[in-house]
């Protein structure tokens, strides 16, 4: 299990490599719900995403002979960039797999990064399997992008965060896909401040934790996967993975918004928060939009995980908004 000293040490770790992102006001969600709702702009981290504080926090474990094998990850995009970036900081190398549909934009950035970049499969899980027959293949360190305690630590350094900025805050809600930002985040809320409600948001596209989590167990990922605008929570999670076991300690609950609420959160923050935000990021403001009864009179903190969207989609939906 990951303590809150892991999470402590993480955040000094992480120090040289990633940004101390802002908290911001949304007036435009605030009104809506009637409640304080702020922002934490992991958009606006080193690789546009969290995924960079986990992974510098691993990779700087390895051991002199693992960098010198380097490493291998799967992603469906953002942790890819996030080890791409690691290692290239680091000095060693590593190669990316990732589904042949990922976002121009975070192939273009993992590239960018100096890694080396396989397409491949239709589904995270595909990529994900094949990634791992790679890294037995050639001997290289498999970087998981949640089932590790260090990965775990790293995104946990938003919590501390936003208790740092925001000591009052109610609730705090975050995307959930393999379960590595919010079970890190739930520890380092939870120890702090154990009133908070620590809130996962999913697609119901790809509802695998939310499943799981019902179950009592971890569900396999579904067979076919559909299509999503937040593809940086889709994809199952591993059958040992620690994060299922955190979220059933310390979430208090994990919540569904349909894909045409995403798309309409997509725009919320580009037209009245001023930032860029990729469908994942945006599954907290899909949530406030469902349920904008739901926290009326609180502090809420809704984690945007990342601004890798391609610019071609967001054009598409700011033009389906403007126009319905």
């Amino acid at each position: 299990m990951v303590s809150i000293e892991d999470i402590q040490k993480a955040q000094r770790t992480i120090v040289p490599y990633a940004n101390l992102t802002p908290l911001k006001r949304s007036k435009y969600l605030s009104e809506l719900c009637q409640a304080n709702v702020y922002l934490k702009l992991e958009n606006q981290q080193v690789t546009r995403s969290f995924k960079v504080r986990g992974g510098i926090n691993k990779l700087v474990k390895l051991t002199t002979v693992e960098k010198a094998k380097g490493v291998i990850t799967a992603s469906a995009g953002n942790h890819g960039q996030a080890v791409a970036f690691g290692a290239r900081e680091l000095g060693f190398t590593a190669k990316v797999v990732v589904p042949t549909n990922t976002p121009k934009v975070k192939v273009e950035a993992i590239r960018r990064f100096g890694a080396e970049l396989i397409l491949y499969g239709a589904t995270y899980t595909e990529a994900e399997k094949k990634a791992k027959d790679l890294a037995k293949q050639e001997g290289r360190l498999y970087i998981s992008p949640y089932n590790d305690p260090f990965i775990v630590a790293g995104h946990g350094t938003i919590g501390l965060e936003i208790l740092e900025d925001k000591p009052d805050v109610d609730v705090v809600v975050v995307p959930v896909g393999g379960g590595g930002l919010i079970a890190g985040i739930s520890i380092a809320v939870k120890t702090k401040k154990p009133d908070t409600q620590v809130i996962g948001v999913q697609s119901t596209a790809t509802p695998i934790m939310f499943e799981s989590l019902r179950a009592g167990r971890i569900v396999p990922a579904h067979r076919h996967e559909p299509a999503t605008i937040a593809e940086g929570i889709g994809g199952g999670i591993e059958k040992d993975s620690i994060t299922f076991d955190i979220a059933q300690q310390y979430v208090d609950k994990i919540m569904l918004v349909r894909e045409e609420t995403i798309r309409k959160a997509v725009y919320i923050h580009y037209k009245y928060d001023g930032e860029m935000v990729e469908g994942s990021g945006a599954v907290g403001a899909a949530l406030l939009l469902e349920y904008p009864d739901a926290f009326k009179g609180q502090t809420v903190v809704l984690v945007v995980s990342g601004g890798n969207i391609d610019e071609p989609l967001l054009k598409q939906i700011i033009a389906e908004q403007e126009s319905a």
